[in-house]
């Protein structure tokens, strides 16, 4: 939005009053021809300002379009990506459910927490609590830490199943995605775990 300004020069002398007419002929007469200068050269400086700030004006428009835009890009993906998140948690609930509860260690997931477990965090999240979707499903969880939501799916014993996973939800676009590592139930950091499982 550009926003026009103009010092227009004195060409209200028809809305002038009498009274006011006089007073400026007076100021006019008792200013110097060097003051007098002074205001017209201020004059045209002002009115080479307001053109140039018109000027950067225009050319900010287009930016502003183009950040616009963008966000509204980002905001695209980012309800597309929240999509293929709900679709890979619909498909690990239907896995669940159609192979029943009682998985071996090595299949996949285990309601057991107790040695080592690998799953793959899809975000953090700041207001949104999905934590009441936690309880029943074995492959979805989370917990929260300094204000934000952090949502992993699966449960893996195997390394390497958890790695294939992350790069399957990558693939559907979950750019997030990456393992994290949990001992006897509480998150360690993953190199902590690494070297014994790998």
């Amino acid at each position: 939005m550009v926003i026009g300004l103009s010092l227009a020069p004195m060409e209200s002398h028809a809305q002038l009053s009498k009274k006011e007419r006089k007073e400026w002929k007076k100021k006019k007469k008792s200013m110097s021809e060097e003051a007098f200068k002074q205001m017209v050269d201020e004059n045209k400086a002002l009115k080479a300002q307001v053109s140039s700030l018109n000027n950067q004006l225009s050319a900010m428009e287009p930016q502003l379009n183009e950040k616009d835009n963008t966000i509204a890009k980002l905001e695209k993906q980012l309800r597309q990506a929240q999509a293929e998140v709900t679709a890979a948690q619909r498909a690990l609930e239907e896995a669940a459910a159609g192979g029943g509860q009682q998985q071996s260690a090595g299949s996949g997931y285990s309601m057991d927490e107790s040695g080592v477990l690998f799953k793959v965090q899809v975000g953090a999240f700041k207001d949104k609590d999905l934590s009441k979707y936690f309880e029943n499903h074995p492959n979805f969880g989370g917990e929260t830490e300094d204000g934000l939501q952090k949502i992993t799916l699966g449960q893996f014993r195997d390394y390497w199943e958890a790695d294939t996973f992350k790069k399957y939800l990558r693939e559907m676009g979950v750019k997030d995605a990456w393992i994290v590592a949990y001992k006897d139930g509480n998150r360690v950091p993953l190199k902590d775990v690494l070297e014994g499982v790998i």
